[in-house]
């Protein structure tokens, strides 16, 4: 069910000028670029916030193309797609892998630019989930915080946008990475009002984020070490995922929300979010392992957005890397997912 949101108050009227601190930014992303890297990488944002956005996309789309061509991780994603959907063909694959190449450059170069990176017309573009997304607003209107769960799937990055302009409060689990690129994706995380969350105590740090009612946005479709993950079924096999998230619900007992910004329209330049939940963790005595059936279920909701838009997935990140210690089997009280080619298919 697709839904336009309320018009109060106007998304374009809500201020998005935190300044960054640099003292933050240096715990997240580690050594900022040089001065000569710095300086160089300066006129590449200015050139490309000066092109519309018909032009970042096109500039997009050819070397997402190249990339592909190149066979740059062409051979990883392939693999993943034939284990993943083996009912789809070649030909089909294929084009699901190009695309997710198109979206990983588009995700790059909407993002860098400052100021307003949405469309102007993004709040016209819906939801989808509306009885989802009430529970949700309802609980941030009264100052309460819940977890939000994304994947790298669409633009990951102006979801973030998204939920503040929509009046959620929120702070991204984020990762320490160097270099300018990613300096440059902090600050812009920081100067649209949202909090940033390091790895490194992570826990305690959105149990205080959610009691002072905002609301942590965390990514939940990366390999882990087998020693860290929970071990749940992702498109038919088991991937190693991390669950913090199941251990923050269980201690804050905050309701668990995925949330998705699909692609919407031609061109690609527009999105309107999906919101599922709450995903509710098993009751006392259901399973003998709740963290990680409470892990499998919302695995299960990004799986679901996943296979209607395939294309819009990191196919290159090698998901099934880990294996599961050989005594690992599904959770207790999870239904194994069907066969690929009983799976709906692919929007």
């Amino acid at each position: 069910m697709s839904v336009t949101e309320p018009a109060s108050p106007p998304p374009d009227a809500l201020p998005v000028t935190l300044k960054p601190s640099s003292a933050h930014l240096l715990r997240v992303v580690g050594t900022p670029p040089g001065r000569v890297v710095g300086f160089l990488t300066r006129f590449v944002w200015a050139f490309l916030t000066w092109l519309s956005p018909e032009s970042r996309d096109a500039l997009a789309r050819f070397f997402g193309n190249l990339a592909y061509s190149l066979g740059i991780r062409r051979r990883v994603a392939l693999e993943n797609l034939a284990m993943a959907m083996p009912e789809k063909s070649d030909a089909e694959r294929r084009d699901i892998a190009r695309g997710a190449y198109i979206n990983m450059t588009r995700v790059v170069l909407e993002s860098l630019p400052s100021g307003d990176r949405l469309p102007k017309d993004w709040a016209e573009q819906g939801l989808e989930g509306e009885e989802a997304w009430r529970a949700l607003k309802a609980r941030v209107d009264t100052g309460k915080g819940a977890l939000l769960v994304t994947a790298h799937f669409g633009n990951w990055e102006l979801l973030g946008e998204m939920l503040i302009r929509r009046g959620v409060p929120m702070d991204g689990l984020v990762r320490p990475l160097k270099g300018a690129l990613n300096t440059r994706i902090a600050e812009n995380r920081v100067r649209m009002g949202a909090g940033l969350i390091y790895p490194r105590g992570a826990i305690q740090e959105i149990i205080e984020a959610v009691k002072r009612g905002e609301s942590p946005l965390m990514l939940l479709d990366q390999a882990l070490p087998a020693k860290s993950a929970a071990f749940v079924p992702f498109f038919g096999k088991l991937a190693s995922t991390t669950p913090a998230m199941a251990v923050a619900a269980a201690r804050t007992k905050a309701p668990v929300f995925v949330v998705m910004a699909v692609r919407n329209g031609r061109g690609g330049a527009r999105f309107r979010m999906e919101v599922e939940g709450p995903i509710l963790p098993p009751t006392p005595g259901e399973c003998a392992d709740p963290m990680t059936e409470h892990t499998a279920r919302v695995t299960a909701a990004l799986e679901r957005c996943i296979r209607k838009h395939p294309d819009q997935w990191m196919w290159l990140h090698r998901r099934w890397k880990v294996q599961p210690p050989s005594e690992a089997a599904l959770p207790a009280g999870t239904t194994p997912p069907p066969p690929a080619s009983d799976a709906p298919p692919a929007g």
